[in-house]
C-alpha cells in the first residue's frame, strides 16, 4: 500500500512540541475564565480603538473601566448586538479599499460563507486574527490527534476543502474558504501529509472532484480523514462504489480517467502524483472479491482519526457509516467552528468543544430568554452546565457581540471553561400556529418512529406549509420498493411522535389548526443529488454545505420536490 513522503517521527516529535505549548496557555486560561475573558476583551478594544467603529462606540473610554464588572458593563452599554447586515456596508467599505473602518488597516482576505439574505456574507480575517490565533489554533488542533492516537501522522491524510482563493474583492484582497486557508498554511513540515496536491479543489466538477480525490486517496494508506460534513464520507462512499473498477485500472496504470470533466491544465499539475501501482491495484481487486460491500475499513485498514462535525443534525449522516470504519478509529468532532469564529477545540477526543476565552471574547442568552426583547447578556463564566445558550462572540476580526444564530449546550467544564456542543441554528425553530417545533425535535420524533416500525430511512427533510398548516415530509427509504401502505404507516408513527415530543404540536394537531403530514417518497441518493444541485448552482460550497431538516423555505422545497418518484 502507497504511503507519503515525510518523516512521521519528526512531524510527531514537532507538532507535540507546538501543540504542548499551545495547551499550556489553554489551561493557563482555564484557571479563571472570568479574569481571561476581561483582558482578551481589553486586547481587542486596544486593537480597535482608532478605528472609524471603534471611535464610534467608545471603545477608549470602555478601557477606563476599574474594574472586570465595569469593563462588562460599560461594553453592553455602548456596543449593540449585531448580525452580518448590521455590519455589511463597513465590510463593504473595506472590500472597496478603504482602510481603520472595522479594525486598523485592512483585511488579510475574506472568507465567503451564505447569508440570511441573498447576497453572502464577507467575513473579514485580519493578520491579527489570523496569524496570533488561527495559526497557533491549528497548530493545537493537529496536536489533538496525537493526543488520542500517537500514530495519527504516519501515514497520508485525507482533506475535504475549499479552494484557499476563490476571487479577488474589488480592492483586490482575495476570498475563499477558510477551510482551505487551513489546509494549505498547516505548518511545512507536516505538509508531506496531503494525500493529494491542493490542484484537486480547482476541479469544477463535482463527480470528476470526486473521483480524483478517492482514486489518490483509495492508493494510499490513509490514516486520517479531515471534512467539516460528515455528509461527505456518504458522497465518498458512493463515489468509490460507483467507480471502483474504475479506480483500480487508474492505478495499475498510473492514470486518471480521461472521460472525466477536468481541464488540462488540472490534469499537468496532478500528473507527477500518478505513476503505474500494480501491486496496488491487486490487492483492491483481492478486497473487493471478498467483500461484498467494499468499506473504508477494508482499504484503509490503519485510519487513526477521522473528524467531522457530529453535534446538531449531523447525526442524522454520521449514523450511516459508524460502522464503515475500523474500530480502532477515533471519531473526533471538528469543534464548533464558523467562518466567523474558530470558538475552541475538542481536547477530550469526543464531542465537547473548549470555547478558549484567551483568543475571543464570548457573550450569552439563556434560551429561555430568546424572544425577550430585552434579553440579560451572560458571561462565559455565568454559564450553567445543562442549559442551553445563544452564542454571541467578539473577535480580532471586526466582529462585535456578533450574533452566531446558534443554539448551544453546555456539557461540562474545562478547568473554569464551559465546554459546548451545538444544538442547531436558531432559525431551526418553526412555528406554523405557535407549534414552535425545533428541528431537533423532528429528528427525535423521526428516530423514535423508525425505530418502532422497523422501517428505515437513508434521509429526510420536513418543510411547513405555512398557507395550508401542513408539513410535507420527503423521505428516502432503504428499501427502494416500500409500498404505500409501509409508507403511510411510517408518516403516521412520526405524527404520534412530533406530538409526543411537542406539546404544542398535538394541541394544534388535535384541534385540526394544522393537519396530518404529507408524505412525498424520494429517488435514491437524493440528498447528494440536492447537494451537488445546489453547489453546481451556486448556492453553497461542499467543504461547508449545511442543511436544515426542518424548514420554512419554499424554494428548497421546490428543489426537493423535483426528487420525488
Amino acid at each position: 500500500m502507497a504511503t507519503k513522503k515525510g518523516n512521521p517521527a519528526l512531524i510527531t516529535f514537532a507538532l507535540g512540541f507546538a501543540g504542548r505549548a499551545q495547551l499550556k496557555k489553554v489551561k493557563k486560561a482555564a484557571k479563571d475564565c472570568k479574569k481571561t475573558s476581561a483582558t482578551t476583551l481589553r486586547g481587542i478594544l486596544e486593537y480597535a480603538k482608532d478605528s472609524e467603529w471603534g471611535k464610534n462606540h467608545n471603545y477608549a473610554e470602555i478601557l477606563e473601566a476599574k474594574t472586570d464588572e465595569e469593563l462588562f458593563s460599560l461594553w453592553q452599554k455602548n456596543v449593540p448586538p449585531t448580525d452580518y447586515e448590521d455590519i455589511r456596508p463597513m465590510v463593504e467599505r473595506h472590500k472597496h479599499g478603504e482602510e481603520n473602518v472595522l479594525f486598523p488597516g485592512k483585511p488579510k482576505m475574506y472568507a465567503t460563507t451564505s447569508g440570511t439574505t441573498k447576497e453572502p456574507k464577507w467575513i473579514p480575517i485580519t493578520n491579527e486574527y489570523y496569524d496570533n490565533i488561527y495559526n497557533k489554533m491549528t497548530k493545537l488542533w493537529l496536536y489533538t490527534f496525537l493526543m488520542h492516537r500517537k500514530k495519527s501522522f504516519y501515514g497520508p491524510a485525507v482533506s475535504i476543502v475549499g479552494k484557499s482563493i476563490e476571487g479577488y474583492a474589488p480592492d483586490g484582497t482575495v476570498y475563499g474558504s477558510v477551510s482551505g486557508v487551513t489546509r494549505r498554511d498547516i505548518p511545512d513540515f507536516v505538509k508531506p501529509i496531503h494525500s493529494a496536491p491542493a490542484e484537486v479543489f480547482d476541479i469544477t466538477d463535482y463527480t470528476a472532484r470526486y473521483y480524483t480525490i478517492m482514486r489518490i486517496a483509495i492508493e494510499q494508506d490513509v490514516h486520517i480523514v479531515i471534512t467539516a460534513n460528515p455528509s461527505t464520507i456518504i458522497e465518498m462512499q458512493n463515489n468509490m462504489n460507483e467507480f471502483y473498477d474504475d479506480y483500480v485500472r487508474d492505478i495499475e496504470n498510473g492514470t486518471l480517467n480521461e472521460k472525466l470533466d477536468i481541464s488540462p491544465e488540472v490534469r499537468k499539475a496532478l500528473a507527477p502524483v500518478f505513476s503505474p501501482n500494480p501491486k496496488r491495484a491487486q490487492e483492491l481487486r483481492d478486497i473487493k472479491a471478498k467483500h461484498s460491500t467494499v468499506l473504508p475499513k477494508h482499504y484503509w485498514p490503519n485510519l487513526q482519526v477521522l473528524t467531522t462535525w457530529k453535534c446538531g443534525n449531523t447525526h442524522v449522516y454520521m449514523e450511516k457509516f459508524t460502522e464503515s470504519f475500523p474500530d480502532k478509529t477515533l471519531y473526533q468532532e471538528f469543534s464548533y467552528f464558523a467562518s466567523e469564529c474558530r470558538t475552541g477545540l475538542v481536547l477530550n477526543g469526543e464531542s465537547d468543544t473548549v470555547l478558549f476565552p484567551h483568543f475571543h471574547y464570548f457573550e450569552f442568552i439563556g434560551e429561555e430568554d430568546l424572544e425577550n426583547p430585552n434579553p440579560k447578556f451572560l458571561q462565559l463564566h455565568e454559564l450553567e452546565v445543562g442549559k442551553r445558550y445563544s452564542i454571541f462572540v467578539t473577535t480580532y476580526a471586526g466582529l462585535y457581540r456578533y450574533n452566531m444564530n446558534d443554539l448551544i449546550e453546555v456539557t461540562g467544564h474545562y478547568g473554569t471553561i464551559p465546554t459546548i456542543q451545538f444544538i442547531q441554528k436558531i432559525n431551526g425553530i418553526i412555528s406554523m400556529t405557535g407549534e414552535k417545533l425545533h428541528e431537533r425535535q423532528f429528528i427525535e420524533a423521526v428516530d423514535m418512529a423508525q425505530k418502532d416500525t422497523k422501517i428505515k430511512l437513508r434521509f429526510f427533510v420536513g418543510f411547513a406549509d405555512v398557507q395550508n398548516s401542513v408539513y410535507h415530509m420527503y423521505y428516502e427509504f432503504e428499501n427502494e420498493n416500500i409500498s404505500e401502505e409501509e409508507v403511510k404507516i411510517l408518516n403516521e408513527a412520526i405524527d404520534a411522535k412530533l406530538k409526543k415530543v411537542n406539546c404544542e404540536y398535538e394541541t394544534k394537531r388535535n384541534s385540526l389548526r394544522i393537519s396530518m403530514p404529507v408524505p412525498h417518497v424520494m429517488i435514491r441518493n437524493s440528498f447528494e443529488t440536492y447537494k451537488e444541485n445546489c453547489i453546481s448552482s451556486g448556492n453553497g460550497r461542499d467543504g461547508q454545505f449545511k442543511l436544515n431538516l426542518l424548514m420554512q423555505d419554499e424554494k428548497r422545497r421546490a428543489m426537493f420536490d423535483q426528487l420525488v418518484k
